[in-house]
């Protein structure tokens, strides 16, 4: 069963998430709106938008959080196979699902330090690289 849940949120996910099931969704709620005056704006009229959508809206969020937490999953396996394998890269961040919000926390600090301490070289090669391809173009200095 997990196997047939998992390709129907899949489906299903994709399927709303396009220009022509919002088409589909505006096109019902343009003609729930029309028809107001010929149902005299009544409780029942009113009833029926809001229990649709609101049934939809509950079942959805499941789809799509099932959908999300397995592509979350999948890109975090990613990530974590690239840490692996590059050359010098701290493998102890594969574990930073693990931290705590105050060592996450920390840990982001430290890469603001070291943003703050190598931008102005990447900013300075950047802004090399800009020259030389001026250059290259004929409208350099």
């Amino acid at each position: 069963m997990n196997n047939w849940f998992r390709k129907f949120a899949e489906r299903s996910s994709h399927v709303v998430g396009t220009q022509w099931a919002f088409l589909v969704a505006l096109l019902t709620v343009g003609v729930w709106g029309i028809t107001g005056p010929t149902f005299g704006y009544s409780d029942t009229w009113q009833l029926f938008i809001n229990t649709g959508t609101t049934i939809v809206t509950f079942l959805m969020v499941f789809l799509i959080q099932n959908t999300q937490n397995r592509e979350t999953r999948v890109i975090t396996l990613k990530l974590d196979e690239l840490i692996r394998a590059a050359e010098g890269a701290r493998t102890g961040f594969v574990n930073l699902d693990h931290m705590s919000d105050e060592e996450l926390e920390t840990v982001q600090q430290e890469f603001s330090r070291l943003r703050e301490k190598y931008a102005p070289l990447v900013d300075d090669d950047l802004a090399h690289v800009e020259r030389a391809l001026a250059m290259r173009r004929g409208d350099g200095e």
